[in-house]
């Protein structure tokens, strides 16, 4: 039995016809769909279902489903809208295949930009005849990038010629890129309503790999992934430790907060609800995928923990063109059922001067455990998804151990006061790569 979700089966799909033509008035079914981006075409599956005004288009990361908020399918035009991302495909019939743009915000120059979009219905491929190299297990990636990490991590999961596989930055990961071998390579695509992306794995003689990325946010030259234990015998750095990464200024001081909530109204640290007890601070974006992937988790958390003292609370940090709508804010918290404080911090840019207690605070998210005395006891960078696989099950197992110290009044691991070098500082700007 696969151990994998069937995945989209690379750009080799571009040049499939059509199974059959659609009809007039139904359009269920799944699809091999693309995005081109900067001139990159990025493989995708969507499935759509229902009619009319009950339409429903759902996108994947991995085996996780992303639904759409609204959809429909009127007078020819298809609407599919998955607002909580602000993302939305408007397509129509045409010669057995869907043809028309992809709105979303794709790169960090460009607000809103239109992207070409296209879907045929799903037709499977013949099994791959051949060998297949075997690249399963975790990789470290050789990257210095902006926020002063060294390294990333590349984890694999294979089964046969298909691969699902994440980049795990001191962010988080990339989402599940799934595709196939063929013609010496794995071609490997993401896109859930965000992070559209293709990766080119090639196998190379001395046991590495190249990864070449193209979509949005990606690095010009091509990568190179050792194994760890290769990385290790080349004295290559290790990536950043979550925990580490980012610090306080003063591990004594007391975490304050007043921001306002999205109806304007001032919550503030010093509320009846927060006094005595265990607090996650959220440095967060509804723009930032990662932040998504946490809320999903924060929901389950908030749960489980409530009722014994735990509180969480958002500090939302929106671009400018947000801020007067919160659109995409308020489809978020309704998208992921979000129970918890969801507070209006400002804007991106203004990350460092709102939560100054952080030192070389440079990732989205970041998540802040305070304890009973309102002091930080630690902070943890960026969140890895359920794509990055073993890492996931680790930070589930930081956060809940975490969690339960501090509300049975145990001691955490004390954060030591901040000295970082300036290369490393909070004044560099959040980017992705």
């Amino acid at each position: 039995m696969s151990i994998l979700p069937r995945p989209i089966t690379g750009l080799a799909l571009l040049f499939l016809g059509a199974a059959s033509a659609l009809a007039a008035d139904s359009i269920d079914g799944r699809y091999d769909a693309t995005l081109t981006l900067k001139g990159t075409v990025i493989p995708f599956r969507l499935d759509i279902s229902g009619q009319g005004n009950t339409l429903t288009g759902t996108l994947y990361n991995g085996i996780d489903k992303e639904t759409t908020t609204d959809a429909s399918f009127a007078n020819g035009v298809v609407t599919l809208n998955f607002e909580h991302y602000l993302t939305k495909i408007v397509a129509t019939p045409k010669d057995g295949r869907l043809e028309g743009k992809l709105l979303g915000r794709f790169e960090r120059e460009t607000y809103i930009s239109e992207e070409a979009f296209a879907a045929t219905p799903h037709v499977d491929q013949a099994a791959y005849q051949g060998t297949v190299p075997q690249i399963g297990g975790v990789w470290e990636i050789q990257y210095p990038s902006p926020k002063g990490e060294k390294a990333w991590r590349f984890i694999v999961k294979q089964d046969g010629p298909a691969v699902s596989a994440s980049i795990l930055r001191i962010d988080g990961d990339t989402g599940a890129l799934v595709g196939n071998f063929s013609d010496g390579k794995f071609v490997l695509s993401h896109f859930d309503g965000s992070r559209p992306l293709v990766a080119e794995v090639t196998p190379q003689a001395d046991g590495t790999l190249q990864l070449q990325l193209k979509g949005a946010y990606t690095p010009d030259k091509p990568l190179i992934a050792y194994r760890p234990e290769a990385a290790r015998a080349k004295g290559l750095p290790e990536p950043d430790d979550f925990v580490k990464h980012t610090t306080v200024r003063d591990p004594n001081e007391v975490f304050t907060f007043k921001f306002p909530d999205v109806n304007g109204k001032l919550v503030s640290s010093d509320d009846p609800q927060f006094k005595g007890k265990v607090i996650l601070a959220i440095v967060t974006g509804t723009w930032c995928p990662n932040c998504h992937d946490e809320a999903q988790y924060l929901v389950q958390l908030y749960k489980q923990y409530h009722g014994q003292g735990l509180e969480i609370v958002a500090l939302d940090f929106e671009e400018p063109e947000q801020q007067d709508s919160l659109s995409r804010e308020k489809a978020f918290v309704k998208k992921y059922g979000v129970p918890y404080t969801y507070l209006i911090a400002g804007a991106p840019s203004e990350m460092w001067e709102k939560v100054p207690q952080a030192v070389n605070l440079n990732t989205w998210p970041a998540t802040l455990f305070i304890g009973r005395d309102g002091r930080v006891k630690l902070i943890h960078s960026g969140f890895a998804a359920p794509a990055s696989g073993e890492f996931n099950q680790e930070l589930k197992h930081e956060f809940t151990s975490t969690v339960e110290s501090l509300l049975a009044g145990k001691d955490a691991p004390q954060l030591a006061s901040a000295t970082v070098a300036a290369s490393n500082s909070a004044s560099a700007a959040p980017t992705k790569y």
